[in-house]
């Protein structure tokens, strides 16, 4: 008897109304320390024509954070290595333990998956009225894996609505991230905080401490890269 050939898995991101979707959007934070002319790395960066932010890192005074976005990973390893490679990048120190990378994802329930897959996580990470950002890997225990799917709905709806609170008082907007295998950590997410004051993207972590995702779930969390935006290259709106 002939084994039977395995259905192909289908991989593409999935919405409501059964949307299928092969676009999703590549993110990549990678700090660097030894930096003493901010103007030179954003120079450097503006030149690049990437869609791009610059932070100075809070916690190291010659710190700062490059984050990159496409919907392509060659680009990361094509322009986006080459301007590292270059003044004033290559003299300076990586910050290996703070280098996160993930793409964007869908749910399931999404009416939009564009607006959420690439447009949405864009606005976001280039909005010049929320140059503040809290960025972080975590991963979460198998566990929460191997829970029915209708109770994790329920832990992720709790973690959810504290989200839609914080996001629709302006407080912090949030651009999540797998990187199921991209992470050198083992992470299954990063998650980027983005608002126009600090304090909330504090709060909205400590609140978040107090889920059932958090409390039990979470076997890892950070490092956090914390900064704040001195450059954001141009939201292209299409």
């Amino acid at each position: 008897m002939q084994p039977t050939n395995p259905e192909t898995p289908d991989i593409r991101e999935k919405g409501a109304r059964d949307q299928r979707s092969d676009s999703r959007l590549f993110f990549q934070l990678m700090c660097f320390g030894g930096c003493r002319d901010t103007t030179a790395a954003i120079d450097a960066v503006k030149a690049s024509c990437l869609q791009a932010v610059v932070y100075e890192d809070l916690h190291n005074p010659f710190g700062i954070g490059v984050l990159t976005m496409s919907q392509s990973p060659d680009d990361f390893l094509g322009p986006v290595r080459q301007l590292f490679q270059q003044r004033p990048f290559a003299g300076l120190h990586p910050m290996h333990d703070l280098t996160m990378f993930g793409r964007t994802y869908t749910i399931g329930y999404e009416h939009d998956l564009n607006e959420t897959l690439i447009h949405r996580p864009t606005r976001t990470a280039l909005n010049p009225d929320w140059p503040w950002a809290v960025w972080y890997p975590l991963r979460r225990s198998g566990a929460f894996n191997r829970l029915p799917r209708d109770e994790q709905n329920n832990i992720l709806k709790e973690h959810g609505t504290l989200g839609m609170a914080f996001g629709s008082a302006d407080y912090a907007h949030d651009i999540r991230l797998a990187c199921h295998g991209l992470d050198r950590d083992d992470n299954d997410f990063v998650i980027g905080l983005t608002g126009k004051d600090l304090h909330p993207l504090s709060a909205i972590v400590q609140a978040m401490r107090k889920t059932k995702q958090t409390a039990q779930y979470l076997t890892n969390l950070g490092p956090f890269f914390v900064g704040k935006a001195v450059y954001q290259s141009k939201h292209e709106a299409t």
